[in-house]
């Protein structure tokens, strides 16, 4: 082994993703590392299936491919970390009434902050995901920007946009190349990877088949109660069956006979109602941002022109966006956007790169 390679730690979730990451960053001479956190056990968050996220199956998939690359592996304990930093917040935000984006938390706390930490202490240069998204140096500025990934179907800028300029300059994101998900799979057949035709995993991974509010109550034990579905100016239309089990913008599901179609357009939790409305109600023009990371540039002293998504399926919108004090933004559309909900991220674009991004804080 040559000494002066560089390293790099290889997020390995058992994926074909990240394998073919892996394989790539290989091939490209560097010393590599792969690692895959364990972040909970399937039966603490209800899960029985074997394919589920962090199961054995998944970390066998990762050993074998690293065996094939000729990489060390290892199987780092996170549960503790992950709980706190991803399901305890993602609990929290629906028990506030707000809707987390817990894939967000996740990579901001857990991918590139503990694991980011780890790769330090293995004296790695990079660290290194499955993700689809780039990482460009300004030429100019000297800043590192993020990007968007060439395959706009599978780009993951959105959830990355937290990421700081330290992080940006050690991390690399191989697949932010590829133009299709068929082409990584293709790599990944040809390198003779066990996982090359595996299903992509589903977006939140701790939540069994998408059901959250039955994960919440099972996680912590409480009952969440039933209350009131109730008009803007205060009429009683039926029982909901409890709170954290509605979204903004929802009108399937509510369990009740209409003459019309309502939507819901917010949450009392102190009463304990979810309040609906025509879908005209839904829409509205700005949103306050909290927390706010500016990648693309310094906090801009004047308002910027900008295109925003306000969740992760949103199409981009023309907006202003005004910098405040104390790490907050507020976003200005052109024109209404439907159901922006607080607790979600805005995502801030140029052309293809982020500008930078926060929690929707109030509409």
């Amino acid at each position: 082994m040559c000494e002066n390679r560089k390293k790099a730690l290889i997020a390995m979730s058992g994926g074909v993703d990240s394998s073919v990451a892996a394989a790539l960053m290989v091939e490209k001479g560097y010393d590599c590392i792969g690692i895959t956190m364990k972040l909970y056990e399937n039966e603490t968050v209800g899960m029985e299936r074997e394919g589920a996220c962090c199961s054995l199956s998944d970390t066998e998939d990762a050993r074998k491919v690293c065996s094939r690359l000729g990489m060390s592996y290892y199987v780092l304990n996170f549960k503790e970390d992950f709980a706190v930093n991803v399901i305890d917040r993602f609990v929290a935000a629906y028990e506030a009434g707000d809707t987390p984006n817990p894939c967000i938390d996740c990579n901001r706390y857990m991918k590139f902050d503990k694991l980011f930490r780890r790769a330090r202490e293995l004296d790695c240069d990079l660290i290194v995901t499955g993700h689809y998204a780039r990482v460009e140096m300004d030429a100019v500025s000297g800043r590192m920007l993020l990007k968007k990934a060439k395959n706009a179907a599978k780009d993951q800028s959105y959830v990355l946009a937290f990421l700081t300029q330290e992080q940006l300059k050690h991390t690399v994101f191989p697949l932010g190349e590829f133009s299709s998900k068929d082409e990584v799979r293709r790599v990944a057949d040809a390198r003779g990877f066990v996982n090359a035709k595996k299903h992509d995993s589903q977006d939140i991974c701790f939540v069994p088949e998408g059901k959250y509010a039955d994960f919440m109550s099972r996680y912590t034990g409480k009952v969440y109660p039933p209350g009131d579905f109730v008009t803007t100016d205060g009429r009683k239309l039926g029982e909901h069956r409890g709170i954290i089990r509605y979204t903004i913008g929802q009108r399937k599901g509510l369990g009740l006979a209409l003459p019309a179609p309502l939507y819901v357009c917010r949450k009392d939790m102190e009463k304990n109602e979810v309040i609906l409305s025509d879908e005209a109600a839904l829409f509205t023009k700005t949103c306050m941002v909290d927390d706010f990371n500016w990648i693309a540039y310094e906090k801009p002293a004047r308002p910027v022109r900008v295109t925003a998504k306000t969740r992760y399926r949103a199409k981009e919108a023309p907006a202003t966006a005004e910098a405040l004090e104390e790490g907050r933004v507020r976003l200005t559309f052109d024109e209404p956007q439907r159901a922006i909900t607080t607790g979600q991220a805005a995502v801030l674009y140029d052309g293809e790169n982020v500008v930078g991004g926060g929690t929707i804080l109030t509409v």
